[in-house]
């Protein structure tokens, strides 16, 4: 099993639906995980 993954987008395939509640941690602008931020918004 692969659990690497070349993009956010291909990670969260068919894993996130509509009502789901995401915890994503992070400390300031460094550890903010913008690229699954912004993957959940597409």
């Amino acid at each position: 099993m692969n659990k690497v993954y070349g993009d956010a987008r291909s990670a969260l395939a068919g894993l996130v639906k509509d009502g789901m509640t995401i915890m994503a941690g992070g400390f300031g602008l460094c550890g903010i995980p913008e690229a699954l931020i912004e993957a959940i918004r597409d």
